[in-house]
């Protein structure tokens, strides 16, 4: 189980678009919020996704990428993100490694059989590197502005000057 102070495991895997996306890429230049989800197209998984996707520019103003992992494919990605509407990156890890080397896929018990599947699970990457905050088996209602307060707590110097700029504007 990963936590606070560990460093976050680097990865490679594909997108929605079947474009890779890298972890080592975003180092040294933007946090990332990323979350695990079970599958697409799940009541749960679908509110947790098109709420990252609506607040989007605000971790974006924060110098954060949002980006989901689940092990559905490229395809069910592309479908999943075009039928909701959502914006957020989506990551495919077909094979769960991902999953595995941070700690969430897990064995669970559904309908009184044991299965493995994922944890719903969010890490708060700071620019260097480093798990700021881990989640696990979160729920999806509410989450999202938790995790945008916490995500403001990585840039007080920032969130400072907009707060001053918001109260000169209003």
């Amino acid at each position: 189980m990963l936590r606070s102070a560990d460093t976050a495991p680097l990865f490679s895997l594909p997108d929605a678009d079947m474009e890779n996306f890298d972890m080592a890429s975003v180092r040294g230049n933007r946090h990332v919020v990323l979350f695990f989800y079970p599958r697409d197209n799940t009541p749960s998984c679908t509110l947790q996704a098109a709420d990252f996707s609506d607040h989007e520019d605000a971790f974006n103003r924060l110098d954060c990428i949002v980006i989901g992992v689940s092990p559905d494919d490229c395809l069910t990605h592309a479908e999943f993100r075009d039928e909701h509407g959502l914006s957020i990156r989506l990551l495919a890890d077909t094979e769960a490694e991902v999953c595995k080397l941070y700690g969430v896929w897990r064995e669970k018990i559904v309908d009184g059989v044991k299965r493995m599947g994922v944890l719903r699970s969010t890490f708060i990457i700071d620019k260097d590197g480093q798990i700021r905050h881990a989640l696990y088996d979160v729920t999806p209602r509410g989450h999202v502005a938790e995790v945008l307060s916490l995500v403001r707590e990585l840039e007080p110097e920032k969130a400072n000057a907009n707060r001053k700029k918001h109260r000169r504007n209003a």
